[in-house]
């Protein structure tokens, strides 16, 4: 188990966040303690009361008013300031966790694309939601709580050794007993907050998956399945949390309130045992309501570790995302000239003992047209990720303009290669944003590039024409509409290694012949590499590879690879013969004329 040492450099660093609000944190802070000592006087003014106005048999009126509006106004003056540094620490929370889920949201599109392969969507989530908002009542809850409850116990003391020093002797037992009681409640809640942090990541985790996968959900009716899961998380954090509720019922409010009423007892036997006119009513009636007052800041601070443990714990998780590896790249900024690629003895693995791709040898000229096939699993997207700078080479190399991949900066990598996917990514926003992606595009470029992908006339057709609303992840448009969309955003400004990674795959034929026309028309100014299942779409290739798990088992032109009978020619006679059996299908289910 963690204790204080442990986790005081995440909670260090957490706090430092706060150093460029110094000024407006020490005014906040300045106020709690006139607060306080405004509070504390209160009693004073009371006792004094008590011990030298009644035992007067005539009150005069000037004094017993002074000390009532004197009174009154010590309770204003204190609500007042307590207002004011609300304010000013609620704004500073904000403000510091602004720039903490901004820095965590940063570093989460700055990991490498190797940390989405293993790691749930719904755990980041939790970070940069979650885990921000504990750090939020860091500062909102548990910094001003424990900065109040310093002030007020400390502005206390001071007048208790100014009405009565032996009673307030008698008050100090409560520390170490409180100091223990915190201690205690540290050591056993620490691992039970961590467990709920992770439970409550879990739990949105599980959400993202049944949202995102609802359709997959219903249909295999597997809803009972998943909400069960669901609810197996739930019940464990609920778990969790009832143990830090046993806890906080057991340590906390019933212990300190049977040590106030031990303090209470001796200070009765005080005053009882000592010589009359030693110790005043008043000072008594003071201490008692000090006594009281003193018992729930002391609550506070120690209720408020579970507060600051969940803190502490979310900025490990924070901290360990902004640790994190980064995407890297290199820090040649001379665009590309050429498309040339060169892939020289690449071996590639995800992990160590299971290489997807071995010993890939591969020159692409500028200009030119590469075509990888194969079945599925044989490697083809992994090249295609690994000529986007996606994951770095650890065997053999790639060159793109004669330069290692891993020499390019991220601006050049980006400009020069570009790569259109079968399941592309349309955001929730309108066309016009989803083609410029923050470039600076124009709007006749963007309808230059849905003319070419033949997309023009259904955007012409929608409601706002180019900037019409596209629904979450793009649902009001088909699948091949969102490919169609995803080539445009490319072709806007055409890149100098264009990858087609199954582009066309949910394209119907006479949109696809048009696709085809336009991509001949841009292999005069970029090189181009297309993954296709489809064969039909690749015969005008300059070079096939086939690949065969992971392996480059022949390579040559449509008609050479023909003229092998190999393994391009039994995919390309199985391809033949399933579009045959379709058409006669066809014919057979037509009506007759």
């Amino acid at each position: 188990m963690r204790n204080w040492q442990n986790l005081w450099p995440t909670l260090k660093r957490l706090l430092a966040y706060s150093l460029p609000y110094r000024r407006p944190l020490s005014l906040a802070v300045l106020m709690l303690w006139v607060a306080a000592g405004a509070e504390v006087a209160g009693p004073v003014v009371i006792s004094y009361f008590i011990d030298r106005v009644l035992p007067l048999k005539n009150f005069p009126p000037l004094l017993v008013g002074g000390l009532a509006l004197a009174y009154i106004a010590l309770q204003l003056v204190s609500a007042a300031l307590r207002y004011y540094q609300a304010l000013l620490f609620n704004r500073t929370a904000l403000d510091v966790v602004q720039q903490v889920r901004t820095e965590v949201m940063d570093a989460s599109l700055r990991q490498p694309l190797s940390a989405f392969d293993t790691q749930p969507v719904g755990q980041l989530i939790s970070r940069v939601t979650n885990d921000t908002e504990v750090v939020k009542d860091l500062y909102v809850t548990v910094m001003a709580t424990v900065l109040r409850c310093i002030a007020l116990v400390g502005a206390m003391l001071v007048a208790m050794f100014m009405l009565d020093w032996r009673m307030a002797c008698i008050s100090l037992v409560i520390f170490p007993v409180v100091a223990l009681v915190m201690t205690l409640y540290q050591r056993y809640s620490t691992p039970i907050v961590r467990r709920l942090r992770a439970y409550l990541a879990d739990i949105n985790n599980g959400f993202n998956e049944a949202i995102g996968g609802m359709g997959v959900i219903q249909q295999f009716r597997q809803q009972a399945r998943f909400g069960a899961r669901l609810a197996d998380a739930s019940h464990a954090h609920y778990l969790a949390r009832m143990q830090t509720l046993r806890l906080e019922g057991f340590l906390l409010r019933p212990m300190l309130s049977l040590l106030s009423a031990l303090v209470l007892c001796g200070l009765l036997m005080l005053f009882g045992f000592s010589p009359a006119g030693t110790v005043g009513v008043g000072v008594l009636y003071a201490f008692i309501n000090y006594l009281g007052r003193l018992n729930e800041p002391l609550i506070e601070l120690t209720t408020q570790q579970a507060m600051l443990q969940q803190a502490v714990v979310a900025g490990e998780r924070i901290f360990e995302l902004m640790d994190g590896d980064r995407q890297r790249y290199g820090n040649d900024e001379q665009p590309l000239s050429s498309g040339r690629i060169d892939i020289r003895r690449l071996t590639f693995a995800y992990r160590r003992d299971t290489p997807v791709l071995r010993d890939i040898s591969l020159s692409v000229a500028s200009r030119s047209f590469v075509a990888l096939v194969g079945h599925t699993g044989s490697g083809k997207s992994t090249l295609a990720n690994l000529m986007m700078g996606y994951y770095p080479i650890t065997q053999g190399e790639l060159l793109l303009d004669g330069r290692p991949i891993a020499s390019l900066s991220h601006r050049v990598l980006r400009q020069g290669v570009a790569i259109v996917q079968q399941d592309p990514v349309v955001m929730a926003d309108t066309v016009f944003t989803n083609i410029t992606l923050g470039r600076d595009i124009s709007e006749a470029q963007a309808w230059r590039a849905l003319e070419q992908v033949q997309l023009a006339e259904l955007v012409r057709a929608l409601p706002g024409g180019i900037y019409a609303e596209l629904g979450e992840q793009g649902n009001t448009l088909s699948v091949g509409q969102k490919q169609l969309l995803a080539m445009a955003r490319v072709l806007v400004l055409t890149p100098e290694i264009l990858i087609l990674d199954e582009a066309t795959a949910n394209i119907d034929s006479g949109t696809e012949q048009a696709i085809q026309r336009a991509l001949a028309a841009i292999r005069r100014q970029t090189t181009l590499v297309v993954i296709a299942h489809r064969l039909s779409t690749i015969v005008d290739a300059d070079e096939i590879l086939v690949l065969h798990r992971g392996q480059a088992v022949e390579r040559g032109s449509h008609e050479a690879l023909l003229q092998q009978q190999g393994r391009y020619f039994q995919m390309y006679r199985l391809q033949q013969v399933g579009r045959a059996l379709n058409t006669d299908s066809a014919l057979a289910e037509a009506p007759p004329a």
